[in-house]
């Protein structure tokens, strides 16, 4: 919502909103930032709006009960969701929608942030904040260019991904997140039917392979493809590979992101930029905000937060882990009640795989955002089955005990969605950490 209100606020509309976060917290960084860009923020109370809107948009997550919605909906104010809204604004650019049950905001992040290096002024609406597009008035997760390009994240999450009709397409790869691997693979489908020219798919993912795609362009790792990685090295923080007899490095690490940035020179290339010239500025990325951010890195501890936390993610980041450090104290944070429930499976097994004898995992209690839920599923209901098999796991419910254990473990990977406090939560650690030191 954040980057669409931004968005558009850059592109000279008067822009008026509010969140929860913010009047449970008016120190929230995200509200004086947004405030200085002109947008207005006034309470969740209904009465910052009147007859005068021309429409409104609400997050799929906002109830109809909600005292603004019901506000909007008593003045005859037309009422659209966010995703609905994106819909509309991909029609007016020649849009790229990159898609994915992973890898989608660093993806789209790159894709715009190479752009720009190249002079195309890109628009630009993601979910997750590019650390170079930061600034004082722009939280980084979106920007406004004098071209017709827009980048955006297409997200399959409330299967609005349908209303999408892009001019390209990057489908980076399918697993279970919000949906069965199965339903979202039909929505996929349907983007890639909707998508007019240029479709880019991996080649090493097995579910994608059973999406009927004809004429795509394709990247991998393993599998042969049009854009195929070779000679790859992957370092404890950053990847070198060769692509076409042309050497890249790419200064965020793990296979996953090598994947990302395979998927940015596909389309790119398609588009006419040359090989060498990608080369020459891929380095540059230095990723995005809460995805394997680094809080201290000293030689002897490590501190990392991570926005993982669907299975999938999980695997990549505790695999991207292992080449790093040997013992690791992980900190997850699953995010909501019904995911948790629906991935609980798919979470053990993600934990039973890569959770080695040396490592050890805390889980914290599932992240509410509000609203009307059924909690019929606890962190103990994961915990419990990994305990049965023999791993080194609990729960702790009050993130203070962890402070006072930090001397337990010198590296700590804190990860988890949505909930921006886990940041602060790694940086408290980090900073706990060195002061304990001293």
């Amino acid at each position: 919502m954040s980057a669409i209100a931004g968005f558009m606020a850059d592109k000279g509309h008067k822009i008026i909103g509010s969140d929860r976060a913010f009047d449970k917290n008016p120190d929230h960084p995200l509200y004086e930032l947004l405030k200085s860009k002109g947008i207005y923020i006034v309470p969740q109370d209904g009465k910052g709006i009147d007859s005068s809107f021309d429409f409104s948009v609400f997050s799929t997550a906002v109830e109809h009960d909600q005292p603004e919605f019901l506000k909007a909906r008593s003045l005859g104010i037309p009422i659209k969701t966010r995703p609905e809204y994106l819909a509309e604004i991909v029609l007016d650019f020649k849009t790229i929608a990159v898609a994915g049950t992973s890898g989608k905001s660093t993806t789209s992040g790159m894709l715009a942030f190479l752009m720009q290096k190249f002079g195309l002024n890109p628009n630009f609406i993601g979910g997750g904040r590019v650390k170079q597009f930061k600034t004082e008035t722009n939280p980084g997760n979106s920007i406004t260019g004098n071209s017709d390009i827009l980048v955006i994240e297409a997200c399959e999450s409330d299967g609005t991904i349908v209303n999408y009709k892009p001019e390209h397409s990057i489908i980076l790869n399918l697993d279970l997140d919000h949906h069965s691997i199965d339903k979202t693979a039909m929505m996929f489908e349907t983007l890639v039917k909707n998508t007019a020219d240029k479709i880019v798919v991996n080649a090493d993912d097995d579910n994608l392979k059973n999406i009927d795609i004809k004429d795509s362009i394709t990247f991998s790792i393993d599998n042969p493809s049009n854009y195929m990685a070779e000679n790859i090295i992957y370092k404890p923080f950053s990847t070198e590979f060769s692509l076409k007899e042309t050497k890249f490095n790419l200064s965020i690490p793990g296979r996953y992101n090598l994947y990302n940035a395979l998927s940015c020179i596909a389309i790119l290339s398609e588009m006419g930029i040359p090989i060498k010239d990608i080369a020459g500025v891929l380095h540059e990325f230095k990723g995005i905000e809460r995805r394997f951010d680094i809080h201290l890195n000293d030689g002897k501890r490590l501190v990392i937060d991570d926005y993982a936390h669907n299975p999938h993610k999980i695997s990549s980041l505790m695999q991207t882990m292992k080449n790093i450090k040997e013992k690791i104290c992980y900190i997850f944070q699953p995010h909501g009640f019904a995911p948790t429930l629906m991935m609980k499976n798919e979470y053990i097994e993600a934990f039973t795989e890569n959770l080695r004898d040396s490592d050890h995992l805390i889980l914290l209690p599932i992240f509410y955002a509000g609203g009307t839920v059924s909690k019929d599923i606890s962190s103990h209901d994961i915990a419990d089955v990994l305990k049965d098999r023999g791993k080194s796991v609990e729960v702790v419910d009050n993130r203070k005990t962890i402070l006072e254990r930090l001397n337990e473990w010198d590296n700590y990977v804190i990860f988890g969605a949505r909930d921006e406090t886990l940041s602060d939560f790694a940086k408290e650690i980090a900073e706990s950490l060195v002061t304990g030191y001293q």
